[in-house]
Order: C-alpha cells, then structure tokens, then sequence
C-alpha cells in the first residue's frame, strides 16, 4: 500500500521537478545572455545610432548602405505557464519583459555589428520592428522576431572634419 502512495507522489513530482529544472536553466541562460548583451554594448557604444530621419549639421556621407540585425525570441516553458496563469486574469505579464528587451537589445547589437563589418561608421533613421511567428500549428505563438535597421553611412571626411565616433551627437545605448 506505501509503496503505490509513493509511486503516485513520484508521478505527481515529477513534472514539478521539470518545470523548476527548466526555470532554473532559463534563468541561468538569461543571466548569461544579459552579460553577453552588456560587454557588447560596451564595445559599440562609441558608434552613433540615431533614430534621426536626416543627418546632424556638419555631417558629410562619403557612401551609404542598409545595416540590419534580427533575433527570433521565444518562451520556455515556465514563462508560458506563467504567461498563461497571467492571462485569466488580464494586466500587464512581467515574465516577458526581460524576454522582449533581450530580443530589442540583441537586434540592435546585430545592426550594428553588421554596420561595422561593412565600413561604416554610423547608423541613423533606426528602426525597430516585430513580427510574430506562429509555426505550432497551435494557437500559441512560437516566437517573435525582432527586427533593427537603418541607414548606415561612411563619413566623407576630404572637405571638412565629419563628426566622429567621439563626437557630441546623441548616442542612443539602445536605439
């Protein structure tokens, strides 16, 4: 008789045991990624990303071109249960913001490590833009893509000093 009482309460636990192994190593893995995010800023803060439509006084372009960057973010499985749990009573779902700026931060550190590979030295008219991906075939959303783009340009620098990365123009961290 004990032994059929421990064997469901095995069953009963065991999903648990999953869930808080999953939230344990999603937490890990997002901590990681954030540590990722931060020394890469680090190394790109210096490059003026703009979400300005035209350029700043005194900037010359030698040459321009389309820099672009996209992630495709998705939930694990404990921020979907509390997604979910969140979602009968309505307002705003916490478990997801640091998913979103993740993805935000990430797309834009793409942007503009494309940017650099190409040669140049600035990115204006920034762009963000999201479109979600529903490849389950079930009413959940299998992920969001995040989307960063804008116009990067070299600076023309044989009539007058351009701006350089050092320069005062606004820089935006994170568009």
């Amino acid at each position: 008789m004990d032994d059929i009482l421990y064997l469901q309460l095995l069953i009963a636990l065991i999903p648990l045991f999953f869930v808080l192994v999953g939230f344990i190593v999603g937490s890990l893995l997002e901590t990681r990624h954030f540590e990722s995010i931060r020394e890469r800023e680090a190394v790109y803060r210096t490059l003026p990303t703009l979400t300005f439509e035209t350029l700043p006084e005194g900037w010359r372009v030698q040459s321009s071109g389309l820099a672009c960057g996209s992630v495709v973010v998705s939930m694990d499985y404990f921020k979907r249960l509390l997604t979910g749990l969140r979602s009968l009573v309505g307002g705003r779902i916490r478990a997801l913001e640091p998913l979103l700026d993740r993805g935000r931060r990430e797309a834009v550190l793409r942007m503009q490590e494309n940017a650099v590979q190409m040669g140049f030295e600035a990115i204006i008219n920034v762009r963000l833009e999201t479109a979600q991906l529903d490849t389950t075939g079930r009413s959940g959303v299998a992920g969001v893509e995040m989307l960063a783009y804008g116009t990067a340009i070299r600076f023309d620098r044989s009539h007058a000093p351009a701006p350089g990365r050092e320069s005062n123009a606004v820089h935006a961290e994170s568009a």
